[in-house]
C-alpha cells in the first residue's frame, strides 16, 4: 500500500481520474525499473492527460514535500527516473501522447510531451514533412519527452546532430507547479516559431535527466523530407582502420546516418532476426521507394545478399545520405566512397542501412539477447579524433575480462554512430543468461517473448555486467566523453568544474526550491 494520506491519494484521483492513478503493488514494481535496475518502490503512478493537469498535481507535491520523477516509455538503462528515496510518485507522460499543432507555413510542429517518434513521424509523413531529427532506434515506444531529457542519437544525428538540435521551445512545469514557457513563446501571445530569442531557456531543459521540471509541450522544428535516399556499406579487417574511417567520412557531415558494428555485435544481429521479420522488412524496402521498379529492384538486392554479405571476423561501417534529386545523392555517396576507400574500407552489399532506412521503429525486440536474455549497453561520445583511441582501451579492458566472461556466459559488442560531424558515439552492449523483469514481459513484443528461453536469476553474472559497465565508464571518463541520459550513472556532477557545479545547483534551486523534481537525477 502507499505511505501517502487517503486526502493526497483522493485529491490526486480527482485530478486525472481514479482510472489514471495507480496504487497496487504490481503496477508501482513496474513504474520502478528501467531495463537496466530497479529503484525503491514508488508510492504511486499517475497518468496525466493535459498540462494543467499536471500543475495541479505538482502545486500538490510542492505542498506535501513528495517527490515525482517522470516517465516516459521506460526504456532507458541509467536509472534515469526510478526512484532514489521511497515516498516518491512517478508521473508517467503516455497519455499525454498528441501532436497539438502542425504549422506548415511557419514550419514547426507541437506535441505533447508522451507522444512517440514514432507517431509524430507518421503524423507528417502524408504532408511531406519531417523533424531534422527524427527519433531513436526505439522510437515506436520511445517519447520525445524522454527523449530531450535524456538526449537522443540516431536518425538524422548525422548531419543534423542530437535531438536537441531539433528542437524550438518547450513548455516546462517547474517544481512549485508553475508554467513556462520557452524561445519566442515566452512572449506574452506569440509563437513557438524561434528558439533563439535571448537566453537559450530552451537548452536549459534539454538533456537535464528530468531533473530541473517537467516538460509538458515541445516545439520542433519542420523539414520538407528529402524525396531521395542512398545507402553504402564497408567492411574492414581492423578496428583502428573502422573507427578511423567512421572519424573521416563524418567529417563532410553528408552522412544523415553514419553507424557500425564490431564482430560481436554484428554476429549477434545475424543470430537474432528471423526469416519471418527479413520478408517483412523486405516488403518495406520495396514499397518505401519512389517508384514500384526501383523497389523491386532494390528488394531483390536485399534478398539476394542474404544474411551472409558481411564477414563475420570483420568491422562494419554503415551510411545514409539523402537529397532532393539523384544526382545528388550519386555525388554525395562518391565523395564518401573515396574517403572510406582511402582507410581500406571494402565495399559490401548495403542491406543493413536499407532495411534499418525502410523500417527505422521495428519492435524492441533488442531489447533481449538473441535467445531471450538479458540486455544492457553502456555509451560515451568523444571527439572524432579519439574514437580509434578510446576503442582500443575498451578492448584491451574486454582482453582482461574475457576469462570472467566466458566463465557466466556473457557476450559483448560495440555500437558506433555519430553526432553531427563532432561526436563520435561508442556504445558497448552487454549479453547474458539472466531472469528478465517485469519492464520486459510489458515492452518486448509477444512474439519474442514466447521465443525466448527462461533463465533463472544470475546475480554473479549481473554483477560482472555492473563492473565491466563501471569500467567501461572510467576509461570514458579518461577521454573526457559526453553522455546521453545521464541518470544516476554517468558521473557527470563529479566531473563538473566546482564552478560550474555551484552553478548547475543554483540553477537547480530556482527551478525546483523543494527539491521534489527528480532528485538525484544527474547527481544533485
Amino acid at each position: 500500500m502507499s505511505k501517502l494520506s487517503n486526502t493526497v491519494i483522493n485529491t490526486l484521483a480527482e485530478i486525472v481520474g481514479k482510472d489514471n492513478l495507480k496504487t497496487d503493488l504490481a503496477s508501482r514494481e513496474l513504474y520502478s525499473q528501467d531495463i537496466w535496475s530497479t529503484g525503491e518502490l514508488a508510492d504511486f503512478v499517475i497518468f496525466p492527460h493535459t498540462e494543467t493537469e499536471m500543475c495541479q498535481i505538482v502545486k500538490l507535491a510542492a505542498q506535501h514535500k513528495i517527490p515525482l520523477n517522470p516517465r516516459g516509455a521506460g526504456v532507458s538503462y541509467t536509472s534515469g527516473f526510478t526512484p532514489q528515496h521511497s515516498g516518491t510518485g512517478i508521473v508517467c507522460f503516455t497519455r499525454m501522447n498528441g501532436v497539438l499543432d502542425i504549422n506548415e507555413e511557419d514550419m514547426y510542429v507541437t506535441v505533447q510531451a508522451g507522444c512517440t517518434w514514432k507517431t509524430l513521424y507518421e503524423t507528417l509523413k502524408p504532408l511531406g514533412l519531417r523533424t531534422p531529427f527524427w527519433g531513436p532506434l526505439s522510437g515506436i515506444y520511445a517519447t520525445i519527452g524522454g527523449g530531450l531529457s535524456q538526449n537522443n542519437a540516431f536518425l538524422g544525428a548525422g548531419t543534423n546532430g542530437s535531438s536537441s538540435g531539433s528542437i524550438l521551445s518547450l513548455s516546462v512545469v517547474l517544481g512549485d507547479g508553475s508554467l513556462v514557457k520557452t524561445g519566442s513563446a515566452g512572449t506574452q501571445d506569440s509563437k513557438p516559431f524561434f528558439r533563439d530569442y535571448g537566453p537559450d531557456l530552451t537548452g536549459l531543459f534539454l538533456g537535464d535527466a528530468g531533473a530541473l521540471g517537467f516538460k509538458t509541450e515541445i516545439t520542433l522544428r519542420l523539414i520538407p523530407t528529402p524525396h531521395c535516399e542512398g545507402w553504402a556499406s564497408y567492411e574492414f579487417e581492423t578496428a583502428e582502420d573502422w573507427a578511423k574511417a567512421q572519424s573521416a567520412v563524418a567529417k563532410p557531415a553528408m552522412a544523415c546516418e553514419l553507424f557500425g558494428f564490431d564482430p560481436g555485435l554484428q554476429k549477434v544481429r545475424m543470430v537474432r532476426a528471423s526469416l519471418a521479420s527479413d520478408l517483412k522488412s523486405l516488403k518495406n524496402v520495396v514499397t518505401g521507394q519512389k517508384g514500384l521498379l526501383k523497389g523491386l529492384k532494390e528488394g531483390a538486392k536485399v534478398a539476394m545478399s542474404g544474411r551472409n554479405f558481411i564477414d563475420k571476423a570483420a568491422y562494419s561501417l554503415h551510411l545514409v545520405v539523402e537529397g532532393h534529386s539523384d544526382p545528388e545523392i550519386t555525388a554525395k555517396l562518391d565523395y564518401l566512397d573515396q574517403i572510406a576507400k582511402s582507410h581500406k574500407a571494402k565495399s559490401i552489399e548495403n542491406s543493413i542501412p536499407k532495411l534499418i532506412r525502410a523500417n527505422p521503429f521495428m519492435p524492441l525486440s533488442n531489447m533481449l539477447g538473441p535467445h531471450g536474455e538479458r540486455w544492457v549497453p553502456v555509451h560515451g561520445i568523444v571527439p572524432l579524433s579519439q574514437g580509434a583511441s578510446c576503442i582500443a582501451a575498451l578492448d584491451a579492458l574486454f582482453a582482461r575480462l574475457k576469462p570472467h566472461f566466458d566463465k557466466f556466459d556473457i557476450i559483448y559488442g560495440y555500437l558506433t554512430t555519430n553526432l553531427a560531424n563532432n561526436g563520435f558515439l561508442i556504445e558497448p552492449v552487454f549479453i547474458w543468461p539472466e531472469a528478465l523483469m517485469a519492464i520486459h514481459h510489458e515492452t518486448v513484443d509477444k512474439a519474442t517473448l514466447k521465443r525466448a528461453k527462461s533463465f533463472y536469476p544470475n546475480p554473479p553474472a549481473t554483477a560482472l555486467v555492473k563492473e565491466a559497465r563501471t569500467e567501461v565508464i572510467k576509461i570514458m571518463t579518461s577521454f573526457g566523453a559526453a553522455h546521453f541520459q545521464i541518470g544516476r550513472t554517468y558521473p557527470f556532477a563529479q566531473t563538473r568544474t566546482p564552478e560550474t557545479l555551484a552553478l548547475l545547483k543554483a540553477v537547480k534551486k530556482a527551478t525546483d526550491p523543494d527539491t521534489i523534481v527528480n532528485p538525484g537525477a544527474l547527481g544533485i
